[in-house]
């Protein structure tokens, strides 16, 4: 098979779904090398930021490349975020549910207080 001088979107997301379904390093590799030609080149910083928009591709630049985010950042580009999903009974977002805080006493009470001598 002749390899593409070019690597393109949808060559790179094919790589990386044959990795993520078979477990092929080879593949991975091609994916992982043909991203780092666009990651690294600014020639390609346009087409790198569309393809982090693959969850795969994202997975491969957040742990192997780390480059979307140094590239935004150079060209003052926001990165979009998802939006929250709304809750059920209102339009608004669902909001966070609380933080178990740590309250620093000592002694934790007893689950058995008629066990406890």
């Amino acid at each position: 098979m002749k390899r593409s001088p070019r690597p393109s979107r949808a060559a790179i997301i094919s790589q990386l779904k044959l990795a993520a379904r078979k477990g092929d390093r080879v593949a991975l590799t091609l994916a992982t090398d043909q991203m780092k030609t666009w990651a690294y080149s600014p020639r390609y910083w346009q087409k790198y930021l569309q393809l982090l928009t693959h969850p795969l591709a994202r997975l491969v630049d957040l742990t192997v490349i780390k480059q979307g985010e140094k590239i935004a950042h150079q060209k003052g580009w926001k990165l979009s975020r998802r939006p929250s999903k709304p809750c059920a009974n209102s339009g608004r977002p669902a909001a966070r549910p609380p933080r178990m805080r740590n309250t620093g006493s000592p002694i934790q009470p007893s689950l058995f207080p008629d066990l406890t001598p």
